[in-house]
């Protein structure tokens, strides 16, 4: 009957190291990505050449802000969890210093607004013409459902 093995543990005082790995796989925040999408997203889907980043700096997704080797590992991006939750994420729109103001209590709140938001296009869209839209969405449109509600409380 020997004693009780004792965990050994084996980077507890490591916290510069902990920290180093936390940040190193960082990526922007939704309002970078916001700014980024409004003002120079045609500039971040047509780079030029860079050979220090992978696939050569040409396939960028513009939302998650990650570059890709290929088109075909960006295309398969486009359907992964990662991305659509950060499509979910840029629904809203960012927070502004005024609205942090109205939430303080100097002025009335308005709610943040939701967006239309959608996949960037491909390469060679692009060069057709076709750019990201940052569609706001309308209130006052109905959906077939609630029409279907107020047909059948007027019956």
């Amino acid at each position: 009957m020997g004693m009780v093995q004792k965990r050994k543990k084996m980077h507890s005082g490591d916290t510069h190291l902990r920290r180093r790995w936390r940040v190193r796989s960082r990526r922007r925040d939704l309002d970078q990505i916001d700014d980024d999408l409004r003002t120079k997203s045609a500039e971040l889907i047509n780079q030029a050449v860079n050979l220090d980043e992978p696939g050569f700096a040409q396939f960028y997704c513009v939302h998650c802000a990650k570059y890709f080797i290929d088109d075909h590992a960006m295309q398969a991006h486009f359907r992964t969890k990662v991305h659509k939750r950060r499509m979910k994420a840029l629904e809203l729109e960012p927070y502004t210093e005024e609205e942090a103001e109205r939430a303080a209590g100097q002025g009335c709140y308005k709610a943040p607004k939701k967006r239309v938001i959608k996949t960037q296009p491909t390469k060679e869209e692009v060069k057709k013409g076709k750019r990201i839209q940052l569609e706001k969405e309308r209130e006052d449109v109905e959906t077939p459902k609630s029409k279907r509600k107020v047909a059948k409380m007027q019956l």
